[in-house]
């Protein structure tokens, strides 16, 4: 059945099978839009075209999982896996820049807040791979960050929502630039050490794109 992404109807019975894969592959792949997503979910809650509590266990429960296999991916000195194919290649490599501009740091603090901050999430896990970070700890850590990440979300979803009276799409669109200008002002606070080299030790020069 055809998507009509103008109906809040449309969105409403359609929004929690976004959710997942798309949160999950924001934990690889930054540049996927997971943020606009759960505020869509917490603007179509606002509107009582969705359940704000199932919105937010869902974006939670996906961030937590995409942090885990990113992190088990680096502590088990698997990610040259990636290296066997030219996207993986581009995506190892794009790992490696998102660890130097978010800095080393893999504290148990920096697990929760960074993925706050444009590509932190992924660059926060990675480390905390390579780090040998306690799985339990991580876990943990992950979780109440997931947890805190989707409040946020889905609560700027929900506020501008109400707030506007506007179509869910118009509100997403605001609480979008809303969180777009939180996220760089924390972005450019928690990344002064910006420059730092990738912790990242490679068996050697990753191999040129066929």
């Amino acid at each position: 059945m055809a998507m009509d992404f103008g109906n809040a109807e449309s969105w409403g019975s359609a929004i929690y099978f976004w959710i997942i894969p798309v949160v999950l592959g924001d934990a690889i792949f930054p540049l996927i839009p997971s943020e606009m997503v759960v505020i869509t979910g917490g603007a179509l809650s606002a509107d009582g075209r969705t359940n704000v509590f199932l919105v937010g266990f869902l974006s939670a429960l996906a961030s937590w999982v995409g942090d885990m296999v990113v992190f088990q991916l680096f502590r088990r000195r698997l990610s040259h896996v990636l290296d066997r194919w030219a996207w993986g290649r581009r995506i190892h490599r794009g790992i490696h820049d998102a660890i130097a501009r978010a800095g080393r740091s893999s504290t148990y603090g920096t697990i929760i807040g960074a993925r706050f901050i444009p590509g932190g999430r992924l660059a926060t896990s990675a480390a905390a791979g390579i780090a040998n970070v306690a799985v339990r700890g991580f876990s943990l850590c992950a979780g109440i960050g997931a947890v805190l990440w989707a409040c946020w979300l889905v609560g700027l979803g929900y506020f501008t929502g109400s707030a506007t009276g506007l179509p869910f799409w118009a509100s997403s669109l605001i609480g979008v630039v809303l969180g777009l200008v939180v996220g760089a002002a924390v972005g450019v606070i928690a990344t002064r050490r910006r420059g730092n080299p990738s912790p990242v030790e490679e068996p050697g020069p990753l191999a040129p794109e066929a």
